[in-house]
């Protein structure tokens, strides 16, 4: 049976056997291993089921770690580093040999970080090496924000799942890929299109699959409950009278909706806080997707700010 602890030398140990466990970190928990134990990385894979075409994200405890792991580290990229890191922001760079190609999904380039969380910082300092972390969970359901959601998805699979808590940001990093001379977002995220564009001044966005998967996240479907997910501009309680189902559950922005067809309402945020929102969007739709309701209705939230990576997610997350 998998344990949750808070045990940082027992995760230590158990990394260094070349095991997978789950760690917090301020964004989602992740399932993490050793960048160079092959074998590991397999067992990411696997656990999650997901297409190894997929790279993984390498998580490091210092900017010095990280500029081992990369062959440049242009201007720009370095601005961002500065500001943003420790925190939800991820670079791709063209990567050193250091880097496996298990990692990369053999491409040229990694996606690396530096986590804000105080545990996983610690787990970082106590091993030699890097850490693979893609989410905690299998591939295209909802990440986990709460050790009790990695249990549920994993439990009796993997060892320990290290518990630091609900995560404080709730939704993924920010990718920016450097693998072309112009900085581009390839995975809208915790930090917004704004924060990024003050720092270092216009960047383009191109989250979509087009040829290839460049990096995590670029699915059309992904975040997804088990239970169909509809997104529209605004609930009303006659949009939840025209609708078949009978039992449904709500995600909206502030307000409360009641009819006799919800069985759950849940707002995002009480106080129109879009950082407040993104905080518990995924926490909310595990709770939404747990009561066995015919249909989610989600309703899209103001676009601005992280706004825009809150309706990206439950765009995903309603598609088919």
């Amino acid at each position: 049976m998998t344990v949750i602890s808070k045990d940082i030398d027992l995760a230590a140990k158990i990394l260094q056997a070349n095991e997978v466990i789950a760690i917090p970190t301020e964004t989602v928990y992740g399932l993490a291993a050793n960048i160079y134990s092959e074998d590991a990385i397999k067992k990411i894979y696997s656990l999650k089921n997901r297409p190894h075409s997929n790279p993984l994200i390498v998580h490091v405890g210092s900017i010095n770690k990280a500029e081992e792991l990369v062959e440049s580290f242009p201007e720009k990229a370095k601005l961002l580093a500065q500001r943003f890191w420790p925190g939800p922001l991820t670079l791709i760079l063209q990567k050193s040999p250091k880097v496996p190609n298990w990692i990369t999904a053999h491409k040229q380039y990694v996606a690396i970080r530096i986590p804000h969380h105080q545990k996983t910082q610690e787990l970082l300092q106590k091993i030699a090496f890097p850490l693979a972390a893609p989410s905690a969970n299998p591939f295209m359901r909802i990440s986990p924000t709460s050790a009790n959601h990695c249990y549920n998805y994993f439990n009796e699979k993997i060892e320990l799942i290290l518990d630091g808590g609900a995560c404080k940001r709730g939704i993924e990093s920010t990718i920016i890929s450097f693998h072309d001379s112009f900085p581009t977002i390839l995975r809208l995220g915790s930090i917004s299109i704004e924060e990024i564009k003050s720092e270092i001044g216009e960047i383009t966005v191109h989250n979509n699959i087009k040829d290839e998967i460049i990096a995590p996240g670029m699915h059309n479907k992904h975040y997804s409950p088990n239970t169909n997910l509809i997104l529209v501009d605004d609930v009303s309680p006659a949009l939840i009278a025209s609708l078949k189902a009978e039992k449904i559950g709500v995600l909206t922005f502030n307000k409360l909706i009641s009819h006799q067809k919800i069985i759950k309402c849940l707002r995002l945020t009480k106080t129109l806080n879009l950082k407040e929102a993104a905080k518990n969007l995924y926490s909310f739709l595990h709770q939404l997707d747990n009561i066995n309701t015919d249909i989610i209705i989600a309703e899209k939230v103001p676009l601005s700010g992280i706004g825009v990576t809150i309706n990206d997610r439950l765009f995903r997350a309603s598609q088919k």
